[in-house]
């Protein structure tokens, strides 16, 4: 058992007869005893809370690290999306004024195209001369002169083949009798307008 002094009672005297100092003592008790264990216990226990403090500490300050780090980078991200999205929507704003341009051109140069394979189609075919042609929406009337009805045939094939046009009809055929050196056949042909862009 430890003792220790604190009321101050005189040692005895040592060999050479010299009283030493009083000094206090307080009595704890035997090293194995019950409140020593529980001292321990406590110590043990105040050191262990300590270090998981500090551990759950450490932990709060690298999440707040990392979470501040995520937020920047977030609010980089936002910038990037929002500049991304301008360029989005410029793009989409110049395509679509684009596509009203090309819509614009290809509405022009559809009477153009027509014309063109039409005189292009009667030249190509012997004994065939066109007197007017008139644009009806969906159908073309075409009136023209050919020297046989042969030579209107051809015509009506080749019409066909430049895929211009579908379901072509003769209104009316006849000779006119105001040509007195050779014969000669007036026609009137209904064209219906095809999907076509161009000849084959």
């Amino acid at each position: 058992m430890i003792r220790i002094n604190l009321l101050g009672t005189p040692r005895a005297k040592n060999k050479r007869g010299s009283a030493a100092a009083a000094a206090p003592s307080m009595e704890i008790g035997d090293v194995g005893s019950p409140t020593v264990k529980i001292l321990v216990a406590v110590a043990f226990f105040a050191c262990a809370n300590g270090y998981y403090w500090y551990w759950l500490d450490h932990q709060s300050k690298d999440i707040a690290a990392k979470m501040q780090v995520a937020e920047q980078h977030n609010q980089q991200l936002s910038v990037v999306k929002t500049k991304y999205l301008e360029r989005q929507k410029q793009a989409d704003s110049y395509k679509q004024r684009v596509d009203v341009i090309d819509q614009l051109r290809s509405a022009q140069a559809g009477p153009v195209n027509l014309l063109n394979t039409i005189g292009d189609t009667v030249n190509g075919t012997e004994a065939v001369w066109l007197s007017s042609m008139k644009d009806q929406g969906a159908n073309i009337a075409i009136d023209g002169m050919a020297l046989s009805t042969d030579a209107v045939a051809t015509l009506i094939e080749n019409l066909q083949k430049t895929g211009f046009f579908k379901n072509i009809e003769i209104k009316e055929t006849y000779q006119d009798e105001q040509v007195k050196d050779m014969q000669a056949f007036k026609f009137e042909l209904t064209c219906e307008k095809g999907s076509a862009k161009g000849k084959s």
